[in-house]
């Protein structure tokens, strides 16, 4: 048996998983792999660093500086979230990752980015979180209009949620067989199509593939929802949601905001410590 975390992103519902997964580290539950998607990513990578407490400090001493996430950053760049300063300035000089921990943990970590060129998701290991790893951790969180294709090794990547939104078919397909699921969305959610298609269709029409998947994304999610719930009926994954809709913008600028949320996830985390307990001894 092979244990497994799965994370969804959803840019700042992300506090809710940063508080899940504090009071998880805090009751020092383990787990043999750990797969996040976009903000589930670039968050849930200071699981296997073994940071308590990162994701939700730097997020809340940065989140109004224009430097972290603005539209000067995106016009100036064509990231919202700037790329030197969000993945290298902090991570490296101002709260810095722990890459040594990261190494030296067992807990296997993956990211989802999506291929610009095909539109299929790809599943990377990340085993150090050195400059290479940084980039696929930027593609996975590479949100489409707001921020540019990443470049890697010849390939172009963006948003993981763009193909995967929630990877569980993948962890299962690598043998990751006792999983828990943190979503992002309460449990009555459904996504419908995303109304910026047209204009996905004429900004990417580099990338017809990218734009097929971004106008199909609500169907494949709710698809994988489905299997998720029913997965979770049988008891055979453990599902961890917030109990109704974060109404969290995507670029908060308050850290009220974003410790409010931050503690919806604490208090859904303290809640179901011993479910996850037994569900992994299982």
């Amino acid at each position: 048996m092979k244990t497994g975390l799965i994370m969804e992103g959803g840019a700042m519902r992300g506090m809710f998983t940063a508080g899940v997964t504090d009071v998880m580290m805090e009751n020092g539950i383990k787990f043999d792999g750990a797969i996040g998607v976009s903000a589930g990513a670039v968050f849930g990578c200071n699981y296997k660093s073994k940071q308590i407490g990162r994701t939700i400090r730097y997020n809340k001493k940065y989140c109004a500086d224009k430097r972290y996430c603005s539209i000067n950053s995106l016009l100036k760049t064509g990231d919202l979230y700037n790329a030197k300063f969000d993945y290298y300035d902090i991570p490296k000089k101002l709260d810095i990752f722990d890459t040594e921990t990261y190494k030296n943990n067992p807990m296997e970590f993956y990211v989802v980015a999506t291929d610009a060129d095909t539109g299929k998701a790809v599943y990377k290991r990340l085993d150090n979180c050195d400059d290479d790893d940084l980039l696929w951790l930027r593609a996975s969180a590479s949100m489409p209009l707001l921020s540019r294709i990443v470049n890697i090794a010849g390939g172009k990547y963006s948003d993981g949620g763009t193909a995967d939104s929630v990877p569980i078919k993948y962890f299962e397909s690598i043998g990751y067989d006792r999983n828990v699921v943190i979503l992002t969305q309460p449990a009555d959610f459904i996504k419908h199509r995303n109304k910026l298609v047209p204009i996905f269709r004429v900004c990417l029409r580099k990338y017809p593939n990218l734009v097929k998947a971004l106008a199909t994304r609500h169907i494949k999610y709710n698809e994988t929802i489905k299997y998720i719930n029913e997965k979770e009926k049988s008891g055979e994954i453990l599902v961890i949601r917030p109990p109704e809709a974060l109404n969290i913008k995507a670029g908060e600028k308050s850290p009220d905001e974003l410790e409010r949320v931050y503690q919806i996830g604490r208090k859904i985390g303290n809640g179901s410590i011993q479910k996850i307990i037994n569900f992994l001894k299982q």
